[in-house]
């Protein structure tokens, strides 16, 4: 049981990157610093994307509009953290 919640830990952490990215992306695409008509880069943006959208834009709904800034990922960043924290102190000593 331990290792599994050490694998649920593992892709938290992971999916912690990918949202790091996908802000950082998007960040680079608003400012036209990358070109999106590029293939490479227009196939890792979609692939971000469809990682972090589905769990973004539940978070978007229900947060009220800031006008231009979003701050789903920090939400997202504070229920992943949570998740985490809820399991290294009060799962994991309890698991043999």
């Amino acid at each position: 049981m331990r290792a599994l919640l050490d694998v649920i830990l593992l892709v938290l952490d992971l999916y912690t990157y990918v949202v790091i990215a996908a802000v950082i992306l998007s960040w680079l695409i608003a400012f036209n610093v990358i070109n999106t008509y590029n293939d490479v880069v227009r196939a890792i943006v979609n692939a971000v994307n469809a990682l972090t959208e589905p769990v973004l834009r539940p978070i978007r709904q229900v947060l009220p509009n800031f006008g231009g800034l979003d701050i789903s990922p920090i939400v997202l960043f504070l229920i992943i953290f949570l998740i985490q924290r809820i399991i290294i102190q009060y799962i994991y000593p309890n698991v043999y």
